[in-house]
């Protein structure tokens, strides 16, 4: 394995000005300033003084840990298969692909929560419907959408301050391609296992890739294990992402890259928990609605930028600036990959 850099090649930011809304311009535009850098230079960044509430958070990750505690055969009673086109639902160990190989984790698959009669419901569109929630832990779906709404909220301050780190107006993307935003939330557990798997490559708990959309979010216990592949210095390597108390590890995704023309970079990541024990991880997916169309934005900041092939570089050898279409056909397609049976099923419902 490559040598593993310092955390200090993932900065921490203080995001309070963007959260509270009566701090002034000038306090608001110097914390765009630092996440247009990290943006720009990592693709990574921690956030501190995200106003989200400390109790909320203890207690959706003791309902996790209560729930992945079950016999498998009752996280099995919500498997994903049961979710239908809402891709909702539990998954086993194994039961996810990262580049065609099984991950070494088990999840819960969540999202917003839609009624029967929501219009993209009834429309029978793909990743949007009730959530499975189990029976037990009693409290587990409470917490959820408690967390979904403050994560939502936190969101949208975020990209407030990445709309005026490119020279745009604060409500940029809260009144465009994120004015009803995707809204997926993954908790998985990572058990503690060998440190190699059988064919003697590491066992990842998740191998090497960018993410789909534009924000991501992630709670991350004191297990650790994260890994963030760093370009700083012109050197090509990874460094750890260890846990800071308080703090939310954020990343960019793939349509944030291609919105920006590659100056805001989606960067490959991996886990490998080392720790021995399970790890908990909560990534929340803050990403355009399903029918937005993506593509690149005129924005200040990248005005005279030309777009730069670079599949070569990326961990799939797929250029994300080729793709014309919504943010649905690129999610479909992305997240079939992982579950190609389940996305048989879907597709065979949705044409049906």
């Amino acid at each position: 394995m490559t040598e593993i850099g310092s955390v200090d090649e993932v900065p921490v930011i203080d995001v309070r000005a963007l959260v509270d809304a009566s701090s002034g311009a000038a306090a608001r535009r110097a914390v765009a300033e630092r996440l247009g850098a990290a943006c720009r230079e990592s693709g990574f960044f921690y956030v501190v003084g995200h106003g989200v509430d400390e109790a909320l958070q203890t207690r959706l990750e003791a309902l996790s840990r209560r729930f992945f505690a079950l016999p498998v055969e009752e996280k099995m009673a919500i498997r994903m298969a049961l979710g239908g086109l809402a891709w909702r639902g539990y998954f086993p160990v194994g039961g996810e692909l990262t580049s065609g190989r099984p991950d070494r984790k088990e999840g819960l698959y969540l999202g917003t929560e839609l009624g029967p009669d929501h219009p993209l419901v009834r429309a029978g569109t793909p990743l949007h419907g009730p959530n499975l929630f189990p029976s037990e832990p009693s409290g587990l779906r409470e917490a959820v959408l408690e967390y979904l709404a403050a994560l939502t909220r936190l969101g949208h301050s975020l990209m407030s301050g990445i709309a005026l780190s490119l020279g745009l107006e604060e409500d940029y993307f809260a009144a465009g391609v994120m004015a009803d935003p995707l809204v997926l939330f993954r908790i998985f557990n990572y058990p503690p296992g060998p440190g190699t798997a059988g064919d003697g490559q590491p066992a990842w708990g998740v191998g090497e890739h960018t993410d789909y959309g534009v924000l991501t979010i992630l709670k991350q216990d004191e297990a650790g294990g994260l890994q963030v592949k760093s370009r700083l210095g012109g050197e090509v390597r990874w460094v750890d992402a260890p846990p800071i108390p308080g703090s939310f590890v954020c990343n960019i995704g793939d349509m944030l890259d291609r919105m920006t023309r590659g100056v805001y970079r989606s960067t490959p990541h991996r886990v490998l928990n080392r720790s021995g024990r399970d790890r908990l991880s909560l990534p929340f997916f803050f990403d355009p609605g399903w029918t937005a169309e993506v593509r690149s934005i005129d924005a200040p900041a990248l005005r005279g930028v030309t777009t730069a092939e670079d599949s070569s570089e990326r961990w799939d050898r797929q250029s994300v600036h080729a793709f014309r279409g919504t943010y649905g056909d690129y999610l479909l397609g992305k997240v079939g990959k992982v579950f190609p049976d389940l996305r048989s099923e879907v597709l065979s419902k949705s044409e049906s």
